[in-house]
């Protein structure tokens, strides 16, 4: 294989994204797959935005750092290693390490707005979205908020309303028929799993 190839997979809040780029890595080595999440490149707190009710919104794509996200992926594509301190969600709880991404064939990039971001999405060749129904993707955010990030469920329901539902319908759904493949995520994505397993070992095969 002459240069990595590059794999984004996309979705809504709580559509599994994350657990589905967490299973494809399963059965790879660092050798011969490696990843990236949107998640480690979000702004400070003190650089996000608040909106009428002085509520922090991290969802939004100005939420991220995408210049230093898109130059790590560029840097990775190119064969180069990339070091990033871990970001915690402010949770004060918990001590951010610092994340260490080695080049590989096949690089896995996931993050709700990586479509979104054209310097991102150009360095793409096989575009992923995972989907859920409404209702599942908040009681998914729900038990994850509260169990990894330390918010109660006032909180949660506010930023789902208020932030994370308009911002998925403008800048994230939009991408779902442009995408090569949708997967659904209502129950499980055991069969998309496999199907694009076989794919990158294809890749790495070849």
């Amino acid at each position: 294989m002459d240069k990595p190839y590059i794999i984004g997979i996309t979705g809504g809040s709580g559509s599994g994204k994350t657990r589905f780029l967490e299973t494809l890595l399963e059965g790879f080595s660092g050798d011969e797959v490696t990843c990236i999440s949107q998640d480690d490149y979000y702004h400070p707190r003190e650089y996000q935005l608040v909106d009428e009710n002085g509520e922090f919104n991290f969802d939004r794509p100005e939420s991220i750092d995408y210049e230093h996200f898109a130059s790590d992926l560029l840097q990775l594509s190119q064969g180069k290693e990339v070091e990033k301190q871990e970001y915690t969600f402010n949770n004060p709880d918990v001590e951010p390490s610092i994340i260490i991404r080695k080049p590989a064939p096949v690089i896995l990039v996931e993050g709700i707005f990586i479509f979104h971001y054209p310097k991102i999405i150009n360095l793409l060749d096989l575009r992923i979205f995972v989907d859920a129904m409404d209702y599942i993707k908040l009681q998914r955010r729900l038990k994850r908020d509260r169990e990894e990030r330390g918010y109660d469920a006032d909180d949660v329901l506010y930023k789902y309303e208020n932030h994370i539902m308009p911002s998925y319908q403008k800048y994230i759904a939009p991408h779902k028929d442009h995408s090569d493949l949708v997967v659904p995520n209502n129950t499980d994505f055991a069969g998309a799993v496999d199907v694009v397993k076989a794919f990158i070992k294809s890749k790495l095969a070849s």
